[in-house]
């Protein structure tokens, strides 16, 4: 079995197995972000991943999926308008209609 030595930021050092790690890759699918949850203190921690450690996480079997983008990172105007719309009576169907026209694009 292949052990993953990382690093949480409470506990220090801890091992894990792939199956214990997951792996967000961005855009072109070689770099992004690994999870996982400290055997120790059972917070959930997630790191960087680069080229390097995304191959590595890759080439152990860890499991991955790929997140791509179309806008960018949410802002946080766009956070502020959504608590404002939170605010409103009819707030759910204005969020469902919202998300009908941008599925359109």
């Amino acid at each position: 079995m292949t052990t993953i030595k990382t690093t949480c930021e409470h506990c220090g050092e801890v091992h894990l197995g792939t199956s214990d790690v997951s792996l967000e890759l961005r855009g072109d699918g070689t770099e992004g972000s690994y999870r996982f949850v400290c055997p120790k203190c059972l917070t959930i921690q997630r790191r960087p991943a680069s080229k390097r450690v995304a191959s590595i996480l890759l080439a152990t079997g860890v499991t991955y999926e790929i997140s791509v983008s179309k806008t960018g990172p949410i802002t946080s105007s766009e956070v502020d308008r959504f608590i404002a719309l939170l605010d409103t009576e009819d707030w759910f169907s204005r969020l469902v209609s919202a998300g009908e026209s941008t599925e359109s694009r």
